[in-house]
């Protein structure tokens, strides 16, 4: 502390005798004159003479106040420590040596919250010629191996001929189980179709001023049951389905039938060795027809499956039982060879078979059948057929056929002599000759294009027939589904036929029918047609949706069969709401 005080003392008489000095120095003024000093005569005569002032400092004397003095010295002995209070809770632990490397545990995901399930709509429209349209659609649960719903549809249209009626109803309820050996599935299904023989000739508008109403009821039950598939070659693989219908008119014909369907096949390395068996129960009922004809089928055979190569050789044994009994042996051969993968394969197959009429497919395909058709079965003799199907890359996609046919007793549709707005089924005697070219192409630009048609060109040799009656060789359907955005859709589809011929009695054929009179017969043609629909969906959100739908837009008055004309251009639309 001394030290500090010496040099402060120090550095304060620097600056003072600093100051002093320049406190001597001269300072030059004009006409600058001491004021107490007067001037003598003399001195007037030098007004150049400098006068000098003289400045005098005395030296600075600091007076510093008494310090507050301390009156007794610190004691720096007097120290006190700060000792924090911890609190200890030890734990009683084994330390573990274990140098193993431990399992890595997965972190569980937390659940992911289930998208919500729209598999189930109700639609429903009104439209043009008294449309009347409504179909439901109801799958119950998520669970992928246990399924159970059912189907409704309803349709109904009126014409502007007399009589020119339809309506339809289907209902229908599915189930399937998936189990640890096996798959369980079943399905009962119910159809109705209503109508009247509206036939209009209109070289004879009076003909028919009174249709008769018909009514078809179709009651079906099925079951199946089928072995998972498993990759062990050894395994056996095996299916049966049992299925059943129940059939009748308004009038007096009824129908049943029973069809058992067995499947077995051992794998063996490349080989598969199998047997396929069926056995179907029919009896059909009229006034004045009782006809049972029933068929075994026996199918053993080998098939190679080896880079590329499927070939299937075997027999097929057909025992025909009831009205009729008969036994035939035809061959049952198919090869398919993959040329190159997923883009080009070849086929072929040599086959042949006994079709077993009934009047359920007959007025699938013709409803407008008189009472008491004659039911027989047709033999396909021998049929050969060979093409290639493939892709052409994503998309696309094509399959064309060539074929060739030899049945004996094909059905054919002839127009009743009494009353010709119904038909009769007559068999060709003998064996008609059918050359044939089929022909499929599907082609899905994206997922908002698509595009797929077929082409059916056929060429019929009778057997003792002039024509195959209302067989046409010319037929095309395509269909194409556009997506303009999420929400708002378009779809066409147009189906065109050739014509084909008819037959018209100009007196009453000898019953029953056996081979043909042309002294007592007419031919017509039926002509052809095209017919185009076009239909658009709008989506307003994820419940409800919009639909519209319009048919034969060119207003074509043709006709499938002699003297049904179909309803003209006809329009309708309604709402589906979806849960």
């Amino acid at each position: 502390m001394r030290l500090s005080k010496i040099l402060y003392i120090s550095i304060f008489f620097l600056t003072a005798g600093t100051l002093s000095v320049n406190a001597q120095d001269k300072k030059t003024t004009d006409k600058k004159t001491d004021k107490k000093t007067e001037q003598k005569p003399e001195e007037k005569k030098d007004d150049k003479a400098v006068t000098e002032e003289i400045e005098v400092v005395r030296p600075y004397k600091p007076i510093l106040a008494e310090a507050v003095k301390l009156r007794r010295s610190p004691d720096l002995n007097d120290v006190k420590s700060y000792k924090a209070r911890f609190n200890y809770a030890l734990t009683d632990r084994k330390l573990m040596l274990n140098s193993d490397i431990d399992k890595l545990y997965a972190q569980d995901v937390a659940a992911e919250k289930q998208a919500e399930l729209i598999n189930n709509y109700v639609k429903g429209g009104l439209g043009s010629a008294s449309t009347i349209f409504g179909e439901a659609y109801i799958n119950m649960g998520r669970d992928e191996a246990l399924q159970a719903g059912g189907f409704f549809r309803h349709f109904s249209q009126d014409g502007k001929l007399e009589g020119q009626k339809l309506s339809q109803q289907q209902v229908s309820v599915f189930g399937r189980s998936i189990g640890e050996k096996a798959v369980l599935s079943g399905r009962v299904n119910y159809e109705r179709k209503g109508f009247y023989f509206y036939g209009f000739d209109e070289a004879n508008p009076l003909r028919n001023l009174d249709p008769a109403k018909q009514a078809f009821n179709f009651i079906e039950a099925e079951g199946e049951v089928v072995n998972k598939y498993t990759e062990d070659p050894d395994a056996l693989s095996y299916a049966a389905k049992i299925n059943g219908y129940v059939w009748g008119d308004q009038l007096s014909a009824k129908e049943n039938s029973v069809v058992i369907n067995g499947y077995l096949n051992k794998r063996i390395s490349s080989f598969n060795l199998g047997l396929a068996a069926s056995a179907e129960f029919g009896n059909t009922k009229d006034e004045l027809t009782d006809v049972k004809n029933n068929l075994l089928r026996l199918n053993p055979y080998i098939r190679l499956e080896a880079n590329g190569i499927k070939i299937n050789a075997g027999i097929n044994y057909v025992q025909e039982f009831g009205t009729v009994s008969a036994g035939h042996i035809f061959p049952a051969v198919t090869a398919d060879f993959t040329l190159i993968p997923d883009y080009l394969q070849i086929f072929a197959e040599l086959k042949g078979d006994v079709n077993r009429n009934s009047m359920k497919d007959l007025t699938d395909e013709n409803p407008f059948l008189n009472s008491n058709i004659a039911i027989k079965n047709s033999i396909e003799k021998l049929s050969f057929s060979a093409g290639i199907k493939g892709t052409g890359g994503p998309g696309f996609g094509y399959k064309v056929r060539v074929y060739r046919k030899e049945i004996t007793d094909m059905p054919l549709f002839v127009n009743n002599y009494n009353d010709p707005t119904k038909f009769d089924v007559i068999y060709d005697f003998g064996n008609t000759k059918v050359l044939g070219l089929e022909g499929e192409l599907s082609v899905q630009v994206s997922d908002q294009l698509k595009w797929t048609g077929k082409l059916n060109l056929e060429d019929y040799k009778p057997a003792s027939e002039t024509y195959s009656w209302f067989k046409p060789q010319l037929r095309i359907s395509s269909n194409l589904l556009y997506s303009i955005t999420d929400k708002i859709g378009f779809n066409a589809a147009v189906s065109v036929q050739d014509a084909s011929n008819a037959k018209i009695y100009t007196s009453a054929p000898a019953s029953p029918y056996v081979i043909p009179n042309p002294a007592i017969e007419t031919t017509t043609t039926v002509k052809g047609y095209v017919d185009l629909g076009i239909g658009a969906t709008y989506k307003i959100n994820n419940r409800f949706s919009a639909f519209a739908k319009a048919n034969n837009l060119l207003n074509t008055k043709y006709s499938r069969y002699l003297y049904y004309q179909v309803i003209g251009v006809n329009v309708f639309g309604g709402i589906t709401y979806s849960f």
